[in-house]
């Protein structure tokens, strides 16, 4: 095409200036469509009729740039304000008979990029309440029944015993819950000192159960719209009932479930009252085959409505390890370490009190000053004993800080005796 008038190109500044007018657009169409640029004729059409869809004008002269003529419609006459004759129009009983053979198809290529698509196709399917597909579970990583049982946790045969006795053998005779109505639901709280293996203890019951366990900690659940922590919380127990059986263990239980009197966001308040919701269970079925476990060090910043009966109404006290469970301890920690002479029995005795942490930080503390000692020596040596000792000697149990708060709680705040397992121990340890 030959290079553009002046008039059509003054034309061009105007509509750039003025988009929405759709008047001076559909001159400047019929200008182009007068000057043989039917396409650009088409595009400044389409761009008119996405302003005015209904417009007769806009929708005969795109028909015209197309090479047809719009059914229904009459010939337009040039758009041209400074005409002083309108051209006739034609008889209302004449209908132009449609051309054959026109090319569709490539009037659509043609405007494709002029007129956006109407619609959008969503990403992802949506289930018949919208939330998305119902087998997408990504956003929460649930694991397959692992190879942790309760047998692998050293030492803790009192916490063995009660987690039988409590809330594993009801589960695993299905015909003597049956006969006494026992629900299979559960939740119990696991609460005692940093460092101790609660974690380790929730990962054992449900290779015991031999249901997948899904982990979830206050990260993974608040949010900082409004709305979406709620939605969270929802969207964790809908994987665990799709997944069951399933262990829910919500780490931090007192982050995610403090007491609501405490806390002046209301964003916090509803997110309690929707893990209360999801305790419960609209239905009760629900909630069939979904284990719910907490894990707290400070269990009476637990919300009071999570402790009552229904919910997570029992709690097991897991301490420092025992000896036995020391001895394990210390075993897995220094079994792909170089070391020599090592007395198990004597580390042991040292380390009254210490978490599963200390004792891992132990055996760090002591491959260092080995490794310190043989690089500046420039003799490889082996860890000893005098490593180990010298490193027990430096640390101080992480759990005492945990113990003296816990004395006074057991002391004044033992209401139902539900801390009665925590003063056994302490009278036991002479702390009280």
């Amino acid at each position: 095409m030959s290079a553009e008038s002046p008039l059509i190109q003054s034309l061009r500044t105007a509509v750039a200036a003025a988009p929405q007018d759709v008047p001076l657009r559909l001159h400047l169409a019929q200008l182009l469509l007068e000057a043989g640029a039917a396409d650009a004729a088409v595009a400044e059409a389409a761009v008119a009729l996405q302003h005015a869809p209904g417009d007769p004008q806009a929708r005969a002269l795109m028909a015209r740039a197309m090479g047809t003529t719009a059914p229904g419609t009459a010939t337009p006459a040039p758009v041209n304000p400074a005409a002083s004759t309108p051209a006739p129009a034609a008889p209302a009983s004449s209908t132009p008979a449609p051309q054959r053979g026109f090319d569709w198809k490539a009037a659509e290529e043609q405007i494709g990029d002029a007129v956006p698509p109407r619609f959008v196709e969503p990403e992802a399917p949506l289930t018949e309440d919208g939330s998305g597909d119902p087998g997408d579970a990504a956003a929460w990583d649930v694991e397959v029944p692992g190879a942790v049982r309760l047998a692998d946790v050293g030492g803790l045969q009192e916490v063995k015993d009660r987690l039988e006795a409590a809330f594993l053998a009801p589960l695993r005779n299905p015909e003597l819950r049956r006969l006494y109505g026992k629900s299979l639901r559960g939740g119990l709280l696991l609460y005692g000192p940093p460092g101790c293996g609660k974690t380790f203890v929730a990962r054992a019951v449900a290779g015991e159960l031999g249901a997948k366990f899904l982990s979830v900690s206050v990260n993974d659940v608040l949010d900082m719209w409004i709305g979406n922590s709620e939605r969270n919380m929802h969207e964790v127990f809908e994987t665990a009932r799709r997944q069951a059986p399933c262990v829910v263990f919500l780490d931090e239980l007192d982050a995610l479930g403090g007491k609501r009197s405490r806390t002046h966001s209301s964003g916090m308040r509803n997110t309690v009252n929707q893990l209360l919701t999801e305790l419960d269970g609209v239905d009760a079925a629900a909630n069939e085959g979904v284990f719910v476990l907490g894990a707290t060090n400070v269990p009476w910043d637990v919300d009071l409505a999570l402790r009552r009966p229904g919910r997570f109404d029992r709690t097991l006290l897991v301490l420092p390890p025992d000896a036995p469970a020391r001895e394990a301890i210390l075993r897995h920690h220094l079994r792909d370490r170089p070391i020599e002479n090592v007395e198990l029995g004597k580390l042991v005795k040292l380390t009254e009190g210490f978490s599963g942490a200390d004792l891992a930080h132990l055996c760090e503390s002591a491959a260092e000053s080995a490794l310190l000692d043989s690089a500046r020596t420039g003799t490889v040596r082996m860890i000893g004993m005098k490593d180990l000792l010298g490193a027990a000697k430096q640390l101080t149990p992480s759990t005492e800080p945990w113990f003296a708060s816990a004395r006074n709680v057991a002391l004044y705040a033992n209401e139902g005796g539900q801390y009665d397992d925590l003063v056994a121990y302490l009278k036991r340890k002479r702390r009280l």
